[in-house]
């Protein structure tokens, strides 16, 4: 079938199999690979990208239902001079990573929950991460983050 997605600002079309998963069409058709595949059951939450501007896991959404629609990638969260993101500044000040892997995740998850609750508290930000998971730290460092791009103090 044929698919068309706006990703990042650009249309890509391709004829893709109708099992194709949206996290293979942005990595494999697409060519962005910081969506990550994980574990392929929704459960770690490291495929995470924006679908018209709410956090989905792109493993659990067929290309084909992208069909139409919109996707941003961390690719498309950095500005068009270069800069980067406020949330990814924030994850680097704030040492929200150590691996990496679960971090494009997490900062698409953190940018969908900002958009809707744009001062969460740590607890708001906790529930909202709760679908991600970080297997190197304590998700400390994560929520300090989150809290630090909202422009929120954070706690020392």
């Amino acid at each position: 079938m044929r698919v068309t997605i706006e990703i990042n600002g650009k249309t890509v079309t391709e004829e893709v199999e109708d099992r194709t998963l949206l996290v293979h069409f942005v990595r494999d058709v697409a060519g962005l690979t910081a969506t990550n595949v994980g574990c392929d059951t929704t459960s770690c939450g490291a495929c995470t990208v924006l679908l018209d501007g709410r956090s989905v896991k792109a493993c659990t959404v067929l290309a084909a239902q992208a069909d139409g629609h919109a996707v941003t990638t961390l690719e498309g969260l950095t500005g068009d001079d270069g800069a980067r993101h406020p949330l990814q500044e924030s994850f680097s000040r704030q040492h929200g990573l150590q691996c990496g892997f679960c971090t494009p995740g997490m900062i698409m998850a953190a940018a969908s929950l900002l958009e809707e609750n744009p001062k969460p508290t740590r607890e708001q930000v906790r529930e909202g991460l709760e679908g991600n998971l970080c297997r190197c730290t304590g998700y400390q460092n994560i929520v300090n983050a989150v809290i630090d791009a909202s422009g929120q103090e954070v706690e020392k």
